[in-house]
Parts: C-alpha cells; sequence; structure tokens
C-alpha cells in the first residue's frame, strides 16, 4: 500500500501526494515515464526519494484497485513576483485514458496550488497530445502567447 497524503477519492480513483518510495510507486513509474518520454531515464529509488522529499514539489499519484495508473509532478517556488505553480510530467497509462485520470490529477493539483497561495497554474503540453490539449482548455488553462526556449547541456 502506498503511504500517501491528502487522500481525494473520486468514483473507485484516489489522487494522493506521494510521501514515501515503496515498490508500488516505482513499478508505477517504471511503467508510466516511458509512456511520457522515450528518452527518458526511468527513475529510481533515489531520484523517487529525492523528489518525495523536496520541499518544492509534490508528486501526486492516481491509483485505481491499488494500482498506480497516472502521476503528476507540481512544482512550487517562490520568486521575486510570486509564488509559482507549475505542472510537469502529466502521465495517464494508455489502459485507463479517457477515464477522468488526467482531469482528477489536474483538478488536484490545481487545488493545492491555490491552498498553497498560487495565483496562477502554468504547464506546457506538446501540441500533438491532442486529448491533453483539450482537457487543460476545458479546466480553464488558456493558451498564451509566448515563447518557449531550451538550451541542452
Amino acid at each position: 500500500m502506498l503511504c500517501l497524503r491528502g487522500r481525494k477519492l473520486i468514483g473507485v480513483l484516489e489522487v494522493y501526494e506521494a510521501t514515501e518510495v515503496n515498490d508500488q510507486l516505482i513499478e508505477g513509474l517504471i511503467r508510466l515515464v516511458p509512456q511520457l518520454s522515450t528518452s527518458a531515464l526511468l527513475p529510481d529509488r533515489g531520484v523517487l526519494q529525492e523528489i518525495v522529499s523536496s520541499q518544492a514539489c509534490l508528486l501526486l499519484v492516481a491509483v485505481d484497485d491499488n494500482v498506480v495508473v497516472g502521476t503528476l509532478t507540481l512544482a512550487l517556488f517562490r520568486i521575486p513576483t510570486g509564488l509559482r505553480a507549475w505542472i510537469e510530467d502529466v502521465v495517464v497509462d494508455e489502459s485507463v485514458r479517457g477515464r477522468g485520470v488526467g482531469e482528477a490529477l489536474n483538478r488536484e493539483a490545481v487545488d493545492r496550488a491555490r491552498a498553497a497561495g498560487a495565483t496562477t497554474v502554468d504547464l506546457t503540453s506538446r501540441p500533438e497530445r491532442e486529448a491533453a490539449n483539450r482537457l487543460y482548455s476545458r479546466l480553464g488553462f488558456q493558451q498564451r502567447d509566448t515563447n518557449v526556449y531550451r538550451l541542452s547541456l
């Protein structure tokens, strides 16, 4: 069983904040990360421990029938202009897509960002992720006219 905080029941789906790393969490992320990125390294126990111990981010997990079926990372950090909230690495297992898992994860992230004092939540999504982009629009996210830059190191 996952050791989690902040349970929210949505039908038979439960959304939690992971607070401890165990085999169920590791197995879930090893299964899910390749569905998000084929180039990302699989997270190991040490990486996951660093994430769940961080004061700057929350690892939210969606569990259905004791199986991790989705994750989302919410980064919260203070900068001179205020508290920023950023959603990253949203992934829902392909076997349960279309069942509201992504919506449940995002709603929980927004609720937590609001409770922490953030006034906005940002995220990025590739254009080819059409279902995800429809979800974000439906949840009230508005596309911004901005440039995103990346420097590979």
